[in-house]
Protein backbone atom coordinates (compact mmCIF):
# COMPACT_ATOMS: atom_id res chain seq x y z
CA UNK A 1 0.00 0.00 0.00
CA UNK A 2 2.98 2.23 0.88
CA UNK A 3 4.41 1.58 -2.48
CA UNK A 4 1.37 2.28 -4.25
CA UNK A 5 0.71 5.59 -2.15
CA UNK A 6 4.23 6.54 -3.00
CA UNK A 7 3.90 5.58 -7.33
CA UNK A 8 0.77 7.58 -7.11
CA UNK A 9 2.78 11.03 -5.58
CA UNK A 10 5.08 10.51 -8.15
CA UNK A 11 3.09 10.41 -11.23
CA UNK A 12 0.74 13.37 -9.83
CA UNK A 13 4.33 14.80 -9.99
CA UNK A 14 4.46 13.93 -13.70
CA UNK A 15 1.04 15.26 -14.24
CA UNK A 16 1.78 18.23 -13.61
CA UNK A 17 5.34 18.72 -15.33
CA UNK A 18 3.37 17.80 -18.21
CA UNK A 19 0.82 20.19 -18.11
CA UNK A 20 3.22 23.11 -17.59
CA UNK A 21 5.31 21.81 -20.74
CA UNK A 22 2.54 21.49 -22.76
CA UNK A 23 1.34 25.46 -21.80
CA UNK A 24 5.17 26.34 -22.08
CA UNK A 25 5.61 24.75 -25.31
CA UNK A 26 2.62 27.14 -26.83
CA UNK A 27 4.65 30.27 -24.83
CA UNK A 28 7.77 29.75 -26.59
CA UNK A 29 6.18 29.67 -29.97
CA UNK A 30 3.94 32.61 -29.65
CA UNK A 31 6.29 34.87 -31.84
CA UNK A 32 6.64 32.51 -34.37
CA UNK A 33 3.04 31.61 -34.89
CA UNK A 34 1.67 35.44 -34.53
CA UNK A 35 4.46 36.13 -37.87
CA UNK A 36 2.79 33.39 -39.45
CA UNK A 37 -0.93 33.99 -39.21
CA UNK A 38 -0.06 37.59 -39.92
CA UNK A 39 -1.54 39.30 -35.94
CA UNK A 40 -0.33 42.16 -34.27
CA UNK A 41 -0.18 42.37 -30.26
CA UNK A 42 -3.86 43.51 -29.66
CA UNK A 43 -4.98 40.92 -31.90
CA UNK A 44 -2.71 38.11 -30.06
CA UNK A 45 -4.83 39.18 -26.89
CA UNK A 46 -7.80 38.67 -28.27
CA UNK A 47 -6.85 35.19 -29.23
CA UNK A 48 -5.15 34.38 -25.16
CA UNK A 49 -9.11 35.62 -24.12
CA UNK A 50 -10.27 32.11 -26.27
CA UNK A 51 -7.73 30.25 -24.63
CA UNK A 52 -8.84 31.03 -21.46
CA UNK A 53 -12.20 30.76 -21.94
CA UNK A 54 -11.84 27.17 -23.01
CA UNK A 55 -9.48 26.60 -20.31
CA UNK A 56 -12.29 27.58 -17.78
CA UNK A 57 -14.97 25.65 -19.44
CA UNK A 58 -12.61 22.71 -19.06
CA UNK A 59 -12.21 23.30 -15.87
CA UNK A 60 -15.66 23.09 -15.24
CA UNK A 61 -16.33 20.07 -17.07
CA UNK A 62 -13.39 18.12 -15.67
CA UNK A 63 -14.13 18.73 -12.03
CA UNK A 64 -17.19 17.13 -12.58
CA UNK A 65 -16.23 14.16 -14.59
CA UNK A 66 -13.11 13.47 -12.02
CA UNK A 67 -15.96 13.25 -8.98
CA UNK A 68 -18.34 10.84 -11.32
CA UNK A 69 -15.43 8.72 -12.82
CA UNK A 70 -12.31 9.00 -10.87
CA UNK A 71 -9.59 10.78 -11.69
CA UNK A 72 -7.72 8.26 -12.04
CA UNK A 73 -9.84 7.50 -15.79
CA UNK A 74 -9.90 11.54 -16.43
CA UNK A 75 -6.29 12.61 -15.42
CA UNK A 76 -4.59 10.61 -18.36
CA UNK A 77 -7.56 11.25 -20.57
CA UNK A 78 -7.57 14.70 -20.22
CA UNK A 79 -3.19 14.44 -20.43
CA UNK A 80 -4.34 12.87 -24.40
CA UNK A 81 -6.60 15.49 -24.86
CA UNK A 82 -4.65 18.29 -23.64
CA UNK A 83 -1.39 16.81 -25.80
CA UNK A 84 -3.51 16.49 -28.80
CA UNK A 85 -4.73 19.58 -29.25
CA UNK A 86 -1.33 21.49 -28.16
CA UNK A 87 -0.57 20.83 -32.00
CA UNK A 88 -3.30 22.63 -33.46
CA UNK A 89 -2.01 26.98 -32.95
CA UNK A 90 1.35 25.37 -34.73
CA UNK A 91 -1.17 24.17 -38.05
CA UNK A 92 -3.11 27.29 -38.24
CA UNK A 93 -2.94 29.45 -40.93
CA UNK A 94 -5.50 32.47 -40.55
CA UNK A 95 -7.09 33.91 -37.73
CA UNK A 96 -9.87 32.26 -37.31
CA UNK A 97 -8.24 29.04 -37.59
CA UNK A 98 -5.90 30.20 -34.72
CA UNK A 99 -8.88 30.86 -32.33
CA UNK A 100 -10.57 27.50 -32.61
CA UNK A 101 -7.43 26.20 -32.03
CA UNK A 102 -6.75 27.90 -28.75
CA UNK A 103 -10.40 27.37 -28.24
CA UNK A 104 -9.79 23.25 -27.95
CA UNK A 105 -6.06 23.17 -26.49
CA UNK A 106 -7.37 25.87 -23.66
CA UNK A 107 -10.47 22.95 -23.05
CA UNK A 108 -7.41 20.33 -23.13
CA UNK A 109 -5.97 22.54 -20.39
CA UNK A 110 -8.43 23.31 -18.28
CA UNK A 111 -9.65 19.78 -18.33
CA UNK A 112 -6.00 18.19 -17.21
CA UNK A 113 -5.74 21.46 -14.66
CA UNK A 114 -8.14 20.48 -12.84
CA UNK A 115 -9.02 17.30 -12.70
CA UNK A 116 -4.84 16.44 -11.99
CA UNK A 117 -5.20 19.03 -9.16
CA UNK A 118 -8.56 16.80 -7.99
CA UNK A 119 -6.32 14.05 -7.81
CA UNK A 120 -3.69 15.83 -5.98
CA UNK A 121 -6.05 16.16 -3.16
CA UNK A 122 -7.26 12.74 -3.17
CA UNK A 123 -3.15 12.18 -2.51
CA UNK A 124 -2.87 14.57 -0.06
CA UNK A 125 -5.76 12.74 2.03
CA UNK A 126 -3.64 9.35 2.00
CA UNK A 127 0.01 11.17 2.96
CA UNK A 128 -2.60 12.71 5.92
CA UNK A 129 0.46 15.48 5.58
CA UNK A 130 0.30 19.06 2.46
CA UNK A 131 1.81 17.97 -0.23
CA UNK A 132 -0.15 20.16 -2.54
CA UNK A 133 2.55 22.89 -2.92
CA UNK A 134 5.22 20.65 -4.06
CA UNK A 135 2.36 19.72 -7.19
CA UNK A 136 2.34 23.22 -7.96
CA UNK A 137 5.75 23.76 -8.29
CA UNK A 138 6.81 21.22 -10.12
CA UNK A 139 4.22 22.71 -12.59
CA UNK A 140 6.73 25.61 -12.70
CA UNK A 141 9.36 23.00 -13.35
CA UNK A 142 7.96 21.80 -16.82
CA UNK A 143 7.36 25.42 -17.98
CA UNK A 144 11.18 26.09 -17.59
CA UNK A 145 11.53 22.77 -19.51
CA UNK A 146 9.59 23.82 -21.93
CA UNK A 147 11.63 27.23 -22.14
CA UNK A 148 14.91 24.53 -22.66
CA UNK A 149 13.18 22.28 -25.23
CA UNK A 150 11.52 24.91 -27.51
CA UNK A 151 14.74 27.08 -27.41
CA UNK A 152 16.34 23.43 -28.68
CA UNK A 153 13.64 23.08 -31.29
CA UNK A 154 14.17 26.56 -32.69
CA UNK A 155 18.09 26.38 -32.95
CA UNK A 156 17.99 23.21 -35.00
CA UNK A 157 15.62 25.17 -37.22
CA UNK A 158 11.97 23.08 -36.40
CA UNK A 159 9.07 25.27 -37.43
CA UNK A 160 5.88 25.86 -34.54
CA UNK A 161 4.31 22.26 -36.40
CA UNK A 162 7.34 20.12 -35.99
CA UNK A 163 8.17 21.23 -32.81
CA UNK A 164 4.43 21.28 -31.20
CA UNK A 165 3.76 18.18 -33.00
CA UNK A 166 7.00 16.04 -31.63
CA UNK A 167 5.67 17.86 -28.14
CA UNK A 168 2.10 16.53 -28.55
CA UNK A 169 3.20 13.13 -29.57
CA UNK A 170 5.38 12.50 -26.19
CA UNK A 171 2.91 14.13 -24.16
CA UNK A 172 0.18 11.63 -25.43
CA UNK A 173 2.57 8.58 -24.10
CA UNK A 174 3.95 9.94 -20.86
CA UNK A 175 0.04 10.92 -20.23
CA UNK A 176 -0.97 6.73 -21.11
CA UNK A 177 2.29 5.37 -19.48
CA UNK A 178 1.44 7.08 -16.21
CA UNK A 179 -1.94 5.95 -15.64
CA UNK A 180 -0.91 2.80 -13.79
CA UNK A 181 0.03 4.97 -10.98
CA UNK A 182 -3.07 6.97 -10.48
CA UNK A 183 -4.87 6.05 -7.13
CA UNK A 184 -8.19 4.14 -7.82
CA UNK A 185 -11.59 5.61 -7.23
CA UNK A 186 -15.01 4.32 -6.99
CA UNK A 187 -17.08 5.95 -8.98
CA UNK A 188 -19.53 8.88 -7.02
CA UNK A 189 -22.36 8.60 -9.60
CA UNK A 190 -24.75 11.61 -10.40
CA UNK A 191 -25.33 11.74 -6.96
CA UNK A 192 -22.20 13.23 -6.40
CA UNK A 193 -23.78 16.77 -7.45
CA UNK A 194 -27.25 15.87 -6.20
CA UNK A 195 -28.92 16.93 -2.65
CA UNK A 196 -31.91 15.58 -0.74
CA UNK A 197 -33.91 14.13 -2.97
CA UNK A 198 -31.95 13.95 -6.02
CA UNK A 199 -32.02 18.05 -5.66
CA UNK A 200 -29.02 19.62 -7.05
CA UNK A 201 -26.77 19.98 -4.32
CA UNK A 202 -26.39 23.32 -3.30
CA UNK A 203 -22.69 25.16 -3.19
CA UNK A 204 -21.45 26.11 0.38
CA UNK A 205 -20.59 29.34 0.73
CA UNK A 206 -16.98 28.54 2.00
CA UNK A 207 -16.48 27.63 -1.30
CA UNK A 208 -17.13 30.84 -3.25
CA UNK A 209 -15.49 32.48 -0.52
CA UNK A 210 -12.06 30.50 -1.69
CA UNK A 211 -13.13 31.04 -5.13
CA UNK A 212 -12.83 34.89 -4.62
CA UNK A 213 -9.63 34.22 -2.41
CA UNK A 214 -8.28 32.45 -5.58
CA UNK A 215 -9.03 35.32 -8.15
CA UNK A 216 -7.65 38.08 -6.25
CA UNK A 217 -4.35 36.10 -5.47
CA UNK A 218 -4.02 34.91 -9.43
CA UNK A 219 -4.85 38.12 -10.30
CA UNK A 220 -1.54 38.87 -8.16
CA UNK A 221 0.32 36.48 -9.85
CA UNK A 222 -1.42 37.61 -13.47
CA UNK A 223 0.02 41.17 -13.11
CA UNK A 224 3.69 39.95 -11.93
CA UNK A 225 3.97 37.96 -14.93
CA UNK A 226 2.76 40.59 -17.68
CA UNK A 227 4.32 44.12 -15.79
CA UNK A 228 7.23 43.39 -13.95
CA UNK A 229 9.98 43.20 -16.61
CA UNK A 230 8.20 46.49 -18.53
CA UNK A 231 8.26 48.03 -14.33
CA UNK A 232 11.57 47.87 -14.35
CA UNK A 233 12.19 49.05 -17.88
CA UNK A 234 9.81 51.90 -18.08
CA UNK A 235 9.24 53.23 -14.64
CA UNK A 236 12.74 52.65 -13.61
CA UNK A 237 15.11 52.89 -16.84
CA UNK A 238 16.60 49.61 -16.22
CA UNK A 239 18.17 47.47 -19.73
CA UNK A 240 16.16 44.83 -21.10
CA UNK A 241 18.58 42.55 -19.76
CA UNK A 242 18.65 43.68 -15.92
CA UNK A 243 15.07 44.05 -16.30
CA UNK A 244 13.95 40.37 -17.46
CA UNK A 245 15.56 39.50 -13.82
CA UNK A 246 12.17 41.55 -12.26
CA UNK A 247 10.40 38.59 -13.65
CA UNK A 248 13.18 35.54 -12.62
CA UNK A 249 13.60 36.94 -8.86
CA UNK A 250 9.55 36.57 -8.77
CA UNK A 251 9.33 33.11 -10.50
CA UNK A 252 12.77 32.03 -8.73
CA UNK A 253 11.11 32.67 -5.47
CA UNK A 254 7.16 31.30 -6.57
CA UNK A 255 8.93 27.88 -7.53
CA UNK A 256 11.09 27.69 -4.22
CA UNK A 257 8.37 29.10 -1.45
CA UNK A 258 6.00 26.15 -2.84
CA UNK A 259 8.88 23.69 -2.43
CA UNK A 260 9.02 24.44 1.45
CA UNK A 261 5.36 25.51 1.50
CA UNK A 262 4.39 22.08 2.26
CA UNK A 263 5.90 21.90 5.54
CA UNK A 264 5.20 24.71 6.22
CA UNK A 265 2.20 23.90 6.27
CA UNK A 266 2.42 20.73 8.19
CA UNK A 267 4.04 22.41 10.98
CA UNK A 268 1.85 25.54 11.55
CA UNK A 269 -1.02 24.91 9.46
CA UNK A 270 -2.92 26.66 6.31
CA UNK A 271 -3.88 29.63 7.85
CA UNK A 272 -0.59 30.68 8.48
CA UNK A 273 0.70 30.13 5.16
CA UNK A 274 -1.96 32.20 4.06
CA UNK A 275 -2.00 34.67 6.05
CA UNK A 276 1.79 35.26 6.47
CA UNK A 277 2.12 34.79 2.70
CA UNK A 278 -0.33 37.18 1.81
CA UNK A 279 0.83 40.18 4.28
CA UNK A 280 5.00 38.78 2.75
CA UNK A 281 3.24 39.32 -0.75
CA UNK A 282 1.51 42.35 0.30
CA UNK A 283 4.97 44.07 1.62
CA UNK A 284 6.78 43.09 -1.44
CA UNK A 285 4.63 45.07 -4.32
CA UNK A 286 4.45 47.76 -2.06
CA UNK A 287 8.09 47.98 -2.19
CA UNK A 288 7.56 47.51 -5.97
CA UNK A 289 5.73 50.24 -6.10
CA UNK A 290 7.02 52.86 -4.03
CA UNK A 291 11.06 52.45 -4.43
CA UNK A 292 12.89 54.68 -6.97
CA UNK A 293 15.39 51.80 -6.47
CA UNK A 294 16.10 48.75 -8.96
CA UNK A 295 17.86 46.38 -6.81
CA UNK A 296 14.92 47.37 -4.23
CA UNK A 297 12.64 46.38 -6.51
CA UNK A 298 13.78 43.57 -7.54
CA UNK A 299 14.09 42.61 -3.80
CA UNK A 300 10.25 43.52 -3.75
CA UNK A 301 9.35 41.21 -6.53
CA UNK A 302 11.38 38.29 -4.99
CA UNK A 303 9.42 38.75 -1.84
CA UNK A 304 5.83 39.37 -3.90
CA UNK A 305 6.57 35.73 -5.33
CA UNK A 306 7.56 34.21 -1.99
CA UNK A 307 4.61 35.69 -0.33
CA UNK A 308 2.38 34.55 -3.10
CA UNK A 309 3.75 30.89 -3.41
CA UNK A 310 1.75 28.59 -1.29
CA UNK A 311 -1.42 30.66 -0.88
CA UNK A 312 -3.47 29.48 -4.34
CA UNK A 313 -1.97 25.56 -3.21
CA UNK A 314 -3.96 26.05 0.48
CA UNK A 315 -7.23 27.02 -1.34
CA UNK A 316 -7.37 24.53 -3.98
CA UNK A 317 -6.16 22.01 -1.15
CA UNK A 318 -9.65 23.63 1.23
CA UNK A 319 -11.84 22.97 -1.87
CA UNK A 320 -10.77 19.94 -2.43
CA UNK A 321 -11.18 18.60 1.11
CA UNK A 322 -14.95 20.54 1.69
CA UNK A 323 -16.21 17.54 0.23
CA UNK A 324 -14.83 14.37 -0.78
CA UNK A 325 -17.83 13.74 -2.72
CA UNK A 326 -17.79 17.11 -4.64
CA UNK A 327 -13.86 17.42 -4.92
CA UNK A 328 -13.17 17.98 -8.31
CA UNK A 329 -16.60 20.07 -8.72
CA UNK A 330 -15.38 22.64 -5.85
CA UNK A 331 -11.90 22.52 -7.45
CA UNK A 332 -13.39 23.58 -10.58
CA UNK A 333 -15.31 26.81 -9.35
CA UNK A 334 -12.44 27.76 -6.77
CA UNK A 335 -9.62 27.16 -10.41
CA UNK A 336 -12.06 28.99 -12.78
CA UNK A 337 -12.49 31.57 -10.96
CA UNK A 338 -8.68 32.17 -10.18
CA UNK A 339 -8.25 31.91 -13.82
CA UNK A 340 -10.14 34.70 -14.64
CA UNK A 341 -8.45 36.71 -12.05
CA UNK A 342 -5.07 35.61 -14.04
CA UNK A 343 -6.45 36.87 -17.34
CA UNK A 344 -7.83 39.70 -15.48
CA UNK A 345 -4.83 41.07 -13.85
CA UNK A 346 -2.82 42.14 -16.48
CA UNK A 347 -5.94 44.10 -17.89
CA UNK A 348 -6.87 45.70 -14.63
CA UNK A 349 -3.26 46.95 -14.31
CA UNK A 350 -3.34 48.17 -18.27
CA UNK A 351 -6.72 50.35 -17.78
CA UNK A 352 -5.09 51.97 -14.51
CA UNK A 353 -1.82 52.60 -16.27
CA UNK A 354 -4.36 55.36 -18.15
CA UNK A 355 -5.27 57.31 -14.97
CA UNK A 356 -1.64 56.76 -13.13
CA UNK A 357 1.78 56.23 -13.13
CA UNK A 358 2.49 51.96 -13.50
CA UNK A 359 4.12 51.52 -10.37
CA UNK A 360 0.88 53.49 -8.32
CA UNK A 361 -1.00 51.08 -9.96
CA UNK A 362 0.39 48.03 -8.12
CA UNK A 363 -0.88 49.24 -5.02
CA UNK A 364 -4.15 47.93 -6.02
CA UNK A 365 -2.62 43.93 -5.98
CA UNK A 366 -0.99 45.31 -2.79
CA UNK A 367 -5.04 45.82 -0.88
CA UNK A 368 -5.92 42.71 -2.35
CA UNK A 369 -3.45 40.57 -0.92
CA UNK A 370 -4.02 42.69 2.74
CA UNK A 371 -7.40 41.34 1.79
CA UNK A 372 -6.44 37.81 1.44
CA UNK A 373 -4.11 38.13 4.91
CA UNK A 374 -7.22 39.48 6.69
CA UNK A 375 -9.77 36.58 5.14
CA UNK A 376 -7.03 33.50 5.90
CA UNK A 377 -9.27 32.43 8.77
CA UNK A 378 -11.66 30.99 6.45
CA UNK A 379 -9.38 27.85 5.80
CA UNK A 380 -9.16 27.38 10.04
CA UNK A 381 -11.16 23.85 10.34
CA UNK A 382 -14.71 23.40 11.77
CA UNK A 383 -14.73 20.20 14.22
CA UNK A 384 -16.29 18.05 11.35
CA UNK A 385 -14.00 19.19 9.12
CA UNK A 386 -10.46 18.08 10.05
CA UNK A 387 -7.20 19.95 9.07
CA UNK A 388 -4.59 17.66 7.01
CA UNK A 389 -2.08 17.86 9.32
CA UNK A 390 1.65 15.61 9.69
CA UNK A 391 0.78 12.27 11.75
CA UNK A 392 2.02 13.03 15.69
CA UNK A 393 5.29 10.76 15.51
Amino acid sequence: MERALRASRVVTFVYFILNGTLLGMWVVQIPAIEERVGIGHAALGGFLVLLGAGAFAGMQVGGRLSDRLGARVVVPLAGVLCSATLVLPGLAREPWALGAALLLFGFGNGTLDVSMNAHAVQVEKAYQRPVMSAFHATFSVGGVLAALLGAAAIDIGWGPATTLAAAAGLGVVVALSSARGLLPAVSNGPEADAGPKGRKRPVPPRIWLLAVLALLVMLCEGAANDWSVLHLKTVLGASESTAAFAYGAFAATMTIGRLLADRISARLGPVAVLRYGAALAAAGITLVALSPWIWAALAGWALFGLGLSGCVPQLFSAAGHADPAAAGTNVSRVAGLGYIGMLAGPAVIGWMTHVMALNHTFLLPALFCATVAAAAGILRPSPDRPRVVAPAP
